[in-house]
């Protein structure tokens, strides 16, 4: 099973989704903005990921600025709580697969982890090459 973190107003996230699909992979998509990954689950996909809890922060969003989050002075508890409290801040997309748990960004490290081959040639929405028609990873 497949299961993908997906902001669908992110380029990175629908990027992502799109080589999982072009794996023919059916992939569970959670809107985290909307359903949200309780502590516990998200705390796992840090973990699995083999991050900190900073290192999944956002930083490029309005909360992270005005909750002063670049200050060194936050506990991993209370980053949590501020994730807890604003979805915004989790980084994404995160995706996991039966073969781990990885932060895809860049886009491309979900085919470190999918399970099945990518099935053609993949191109990011801007246009950057990424598998070729053989469904071969483009260095």
């Amino acid at each position: 099973m497949t299961t993908i973190y997906h902001n669908p107003a992110c380029g990175t996230s629908r990027n992502t989704l799109a080589m999982i699909s072009n794996a023919g992979i059916e992939p569970t998509v959670i809107e985290y903005l909307k359903t949200p990954p309780d502590r516990a689950t998200l705390v796992k996909l840090i973990a699995d990921a083999g991050l900190t809890v900073r290192g999944a922060l956002r930083e490029k969003c309005e909360p992270y600025e005005a909750l002063g989050l670049a200050e060194d002075r936050f506990s991993d508890d209370e980053l949590l709580d501020f994730i807890g409290q604003h979805p915004i801040l989790m980084n994404r997309p995160f995706v996991v697969t039966g073969l781990g748990t990885r932060l895809c960004r860049p886009s491309e490290v979900v085919l470190d982890i999918l399970p099945a081959a990518q099935q053609g040639a993949f191109s990011k929405e801007d246009g950057e090459a990424v598998v070729d028609a053989s469904g071969r990873r483009v260095k």
